[in-house]
């Protein structure tokens, strides 16, 4: 028998951490050896952390598990991901795969599709949520033949960062402390994202990271 797989859990909600974890170590070949409540934390615990799959929510404080899907990925290249969401989303699954992502399940049905994600992902197989192949495939090559597989990408990656802590109720100052970086460029990738967005203030800052995914309402 070889070892079990070593997974890193990451979701905000204890419970649904809780309930994720007795799905999985109830697998003889699978084991949660690590829980994170926000993305930065799943990417502190996978540098110190033996971990060969990480299950991330999308929707978490101070880090979503996109942006930390997309920090996994270059920090650990050879790191299995897995997304799991509330969120039937064709804009979060496209994103998924953006990020390196090779599974995307949905948490009202992770009862009976989780472990076989995990083990899929873990073969190196996608995992797509039953149901979504064939909108989800016909999306994509559609997009493909046009020349545009993916759709470009809005903002940075600095940008986005700030623009989630931006719309968390976070001080110039404290996103500066949070980054390592000064207050005053806090404020210029502020005013950078209300003109490349085409918004006024903070709360049409907030409603755009609403409805892109980087909070949740």
């Amino acid at each position: 028998m070889s070892a079990p797989a070593r997974i890193l859990l990451a979701d905000d909600h204890a419970l649904v951490r809780g309930g994720v974890r007795l799905i999985l170590d109830a697998e003889p070949d699978l084991t949660v050896v690590a829980e994170a409540a926000d993305g930065a934390e799943a990417v502190a615990l996978a540098r110190t952390t033996e971990v060969d799959l990480a299950v991330l929510d999308i929707a978490m404080p101070r880090q979503t598990g996109l942006q930390a899907a997309r920090e996994l990925a270059r920090l650990r290249p050879g790191l299995r991901i897995l997304m799991l969401t509330m969120y039937d989303n064709e804009q979060y699954f496209f994103e998924a795969l953006r990020v390196g992502a090779g599974g995307y399940v949905l948490k009202s049905v992770a009862d009976r599709d989780l472990v076989e994600a995990c083990r899929a992902v873990l073969r190196d197989e996608p995992f797509i949520y039953p149901g979504a192949e064939t909108a989800l495939i016909r999306s994509y090559l559609d997009r493909a033949r046009q020349g545009d597989p993916l759709p470009a990408r809005p903002i940075t990656e600095r940008e986005e960062e700030i623009l989630k802590l931006v719309a968390e109720g976070h001080t110039s100052k404290e996103i500066g402390d949070l980054l390592v970086i000064s207050a005053k460029t806090v404020e210029r990738h502020r005013a950078n994202l209300l003109q490349k967005l085409g918004l006024r203030d903070r709360l049409e800052l907030t409603r755009y990271a609403i409805r892109v995914g980087l909070i949740e309402p």
